[in-house]
């Protein structure tokens, strides 16, 4: 069952992409703040990539941070790059790399790690 945020996500994905709806920008932003606000990492880098397409590239940097923060791996390497080009200082990008560090860190567990392995052994039994 997905909650509010992965709905919120996914009818954003509709409205961008027009299927099964019209396609409708303003649709697709309210649903992907909506998601945003709900915790979903995908749509605050979506509305990162939306905020620097329009040129308002401190909202941009932003919601690459917070999307960081909640373990984004696609917006460390936009931060980084930010940084390379000056748009980021040292400081936010050090604290982005920490905090995105614990986020990754957060979701790592015994039965995680169980699991990883046996669906890799899952995979290898079926490749033979």
């Amino acid at each position: 069952e997905l909650d509010d945020a992965s709905a919120h996500y996914l009818l954003s994905l509709l409205y961008r992409k027009g299927e099964g709806v019209e396609k409708d920008e303003e649709k697709e932003v309210y649903h992907l703040v909506e998601a945003a606000i709900g915790g979903h990492p995908d749509a605050r880098f979506d509305l990162a990539v939306n905020e620097g397409e329009n040129e308002r590239y401190d909202r941009s940097i932003k919601h690459f941070i917070i999307a960081a923060n909640l373990g984004h791996v696609g917006s460390i390497q936009m931060l980084k790059e930010c940084y390379k080009n000056g748009f980021v200082s040292k400081e936010d990008f050090a604290a982005a790399l920490r905090a995105h560090q614990a986020a990754v860190d957060a979701t790592k567990s015994p039965q995680r790690e169980a699991a990883s392995i046996a669906r890799a052994a899952i995979r290898a039994l079926e490749l033979e």
